[in-house]
This record gives C-alpha cells, structure tokens and sequence, in this order.
C-alpha cells in the first residue's frame, strides 16, 4: 500500500499549510448474493474469465473437499463519506475462499485486498489550488483492516492517507480499524451464468468514522480539515460484481 510521493517543501510552505488548514472548516449484503430472490439478466455469456483472476485465492483449510469450496473475486467502487469528506474510491478488489469445514460449519478463508490512492476533491486544505496545489494535494487509500465475515457482510478497513507535507503512516483507523456492516440495497443480479458474474449492491451508514493518527505535526489540523472524529453522518456505498469458481476446477485452470 504505497504513498504519494513528492518533493520535501519549504519551512515556509508548510507554515502556510498549517495556517490554512486551521482555519479550514474516505456484507449481509456479500453473503445475501446467493440467497432466494436473486434476479436474473442473462442466461449465459462466453466471456472466458482469465485465470490471473483466481491468482489471490487462499489455501483451503486442511480435511476441507476442494469440490465444495469455492474462492470469489469481488470488484467494487465504493462512494465514501467520513466526516465532511465525501470520495469516490478507485475500484476495490478484494480475494476470499469459503465452504463448508469437515464439521459442516461454514468456512472461509481470506485472500487478499487490492485498491490504489484516490485525490481528496481540495486536498489539505480543503480549496488547494494555483502553485501551492502540489504542496497541498492528500489522498486517500483503503486497506484491509484485518477483520472480515463474508457470510454476515461485515469487514474492516484502514484508510490510508498521503500528502507531501503528512508523516509515513497516517491513517484513518490506524489504532483500530473502521467497522463496516454492510446491508443490501436491492436483490442481487446475474449477469452471466458462464462464468458467473454477479452483480450487488450494499451500503452502511451506521459506522464511527475515528480520527486520523500517525499524520506528525499536521494531525490536528488535518482531522480538523475533515471533520473527523465522526460519530454519525457517515455513508458508504458499495456497487459491486463478483465471480468465483470451485477449487478442482482450479486445480485444472
């Protein structure tokens, strides 16, 4: 999860940044795909889905039949509100395997998270512009908080945050990570059934949104520039597609 990078600015610019910063005022719903109710769009597609897909996908647990285990591929570009930024994030992948365990529970296992940075509409100051817009640019970037249970919808997620003049390391949840019970916001639908794509929707707006940590002298400024910490208000939309495909077939891709 890499940071912007730039060129170091003067003392003197980031006097000015800090001035302007404090006068400034980033799966119910996952696992509810399969369920009764789903709608149907195509009946079949000869779209091939190329294996590189599949290249995240976990080691199953031991004693588990690799038939009735399958890993997904879910892609997904969420609108985000913390605080009083709102962002739309560059496109989420994210790698899990689920299925039953020997002992007839569900399973699951997790893969791996991609996302690349997003520029926060405003930057540091919330109006960064002309020859300081450089200098003043932040964005912000998702990552895997650690916690996930695709069966209940629910996951957590760091946000990283970069900006010339911000410390190596700061992020939103840096201590704990934000929290996210996602609810569906229709059925789900399929868009092809050969290879199987299906489409969802969820939001939550019912998570805490915690300061940013770890941003070095600008922290203050920064968490006040966003509005953060932030109880309520905070929103985020999840439009999706996903895939998957039963590991021994895997096994012969």
């Amino acid at each position: 999860m890499s940071n912007t990078t730039a060129d170091t600015p003067g003392p003197s610019l980031a006097r000015r940044a800090a001035v302007t910063l404090a006068s400034a005022g980033a799966l119910a719903g996952l696992a509810g795909a399969y369920a009764p109710g789903i709608a149907y769009a195509e009946a079949h597609s000869t779209t091939a889905r190329p294996a590189s897909l599949f290249r995240d996908c976990p080691t199953l647990p031991i004693g588990v039949d690799p038939a009735r285990w399958r890993c997904e591929v879910h892609t997904a570009a969420p609108q985000l509100t913390v605080g009083k930024v709102t962002v739309k994030l560059a496109p989420i992948t994210m790698t899990h395997a689920e299925g039953p365990m020997p002992d007839g529970t569900n399973g699951q296992v997790w893969g791996a998270m991609h996302s690349a940075p997003t520029a926060v509409p405003g930057g540091l100051s919330g109006t960064a512009a002309g020859e300081y817009a450089r200098q003043l640019r932040l964005s912000i970037k998702p990552e895997y908080g650690g916690r996930s249970d695709f069966y209940t919808g629910t996951m957590s997620l760091r946000f990283r945050l970069s900006s010339p003049l911000l410390s190596h390391g700061c992020t939103i949840g840096a201590s704990a990570p934000v929290d996210f019970q996602l609810k569906r916001s229709g059925p789900s639908e399929w868009i092809s059934q050969d290879p199987p794509l299906i489409k969802f929707s969820a939001y939550d707006d019912t998570f805490a949104a915690p300061a940013a940590e770890n941003c070095g002298p600008m922290t203050a400024p920064l968490n006040r520039r966003l509005g953060l910490p932030a109880a309520s208000g905070n929103l985020m939309t999840y439009d999706a597609t996903y895939t998957f495909r039963m590991y021994d077939q895997l096994a012969t891709s």
